[in-house]
Order: C-alpha cells, then sequence, then structure tokens
C-alpha cells in the first residue's frame, strides 16, 4: 500500500515545517505528500519534487484534507498549527482535526511529535493496518424522520 502524509502549517510555522521537512527528506522520498496552498508550494522548492497542492486552508484546502482522509486517501496529518495566533478559518481547522481523530489517523502538531511519528517502524509497514473504526451503530440509526 502506498502511504501519503499530509502536511500543512500556519503562515509563522511554514518555514518550521519546511525545515522539518527536508530533515526528514529521505523518509518522504516514499511517501506521497499532499499539502495546502502555499505550504505545498514552498514545499515543492525546498524538497525538489512534486507535492499534491491542494487550495490554502482558508480557501478549503483545510476541508479538502479531511474529504481526502474520509475516502481513506491520507494516512497521517502533520499540522504545524500556530498556538499563539488567532485563526479566521479556526472551525475549518477544528473540522480537520475532527476528522483525522475520527478515522483513527495518526495527527502531529509540532516537532517532537511528527519526529516521532516520522521515525516510527510502522510508518512504512505495509503490514501495518490501523484499526479501521466501525459506524454501523451510526449509520444504520433509524431516525425519527423514519419513524421506528
Amino acid at each position: 500500500m502506498n502511504k501519503n502524509v499530509a502536511l500543512v502549517a500556519h503562515d509563522n510555522k511554514k518555514e518550521e515545517l519546511c525545515l522539518w521537512a527536508k530533515k526528514h527528506e529521505d523518509k518522504f522520498s516514499k511517501l506521497g505528500i499532499f499539502a495546502t496552498g502555499t505550504t505545498g508550494r514552498l514545499l515543492e522548492k525546498r524538497l525538489g519534487r512534486p507535492i499534491n497542492r491542494l487550495l490554502s486552508g482558508p480557501l478549503g484546502g483545510d476541508q479538502q484534507i479531511g474529504a481526502k482522509i474520509a475516502e481513506g486517501e491520507i494516512h497521517m496529518l502533520i499540522f504545524f498549527w500556530d498556538p499563539l495566533e488567532p485563526q479566521p478559518h479556526d472551525p475549518d481547522i477544528k473540522a480537520l482535526l475532527r476528522i483525522a481523530a475520527l478515522w483513527n489517523v495518526p495527527v502531529a502538531c509540532n516537532i517532537a511529535s511528527a519526529d516521532y511519528m516520522i521515525e516510527s517502524p510502522l510508518l512504512l509497514d505495509d503490514n501495518y493496518q490501523p484499526t479501521e473504526p466501525d459506524f454501523s451503530i451510526y449509520t444504520n440509526r433509524v431516525t425519527p424522520a423514519e419513524g421506528n
């Protein structure tokens, strides 16, 4: 199975993410990379390889990443977010993190957690399958509109 990682960073964290990704370039050579807008453009320059670039986060890129997580296309999310800067698209960010948690996709939010994830022997282990959530209770429920 080819594994894909999403790399996202707020403006004040883009350089930090690019430096971190360059440091781990050997690991990324075995992964597909998705990124939002400007982050994707910066990573393409820094890593010298094509990146699956989506829209800028505030323009819907965070939601695009979330959709790809729900579709099983993204297997890991590295999101260097800025805890000191308010974000106008905060609801989109929360929705992205909610979808990652819902679908059991590992998330790193800083260098330390990203280091743990990228160095994990499970990263490139084709035999490792994370537990897939069972939503059957939710999807098979009867709603009030359907009656009993």
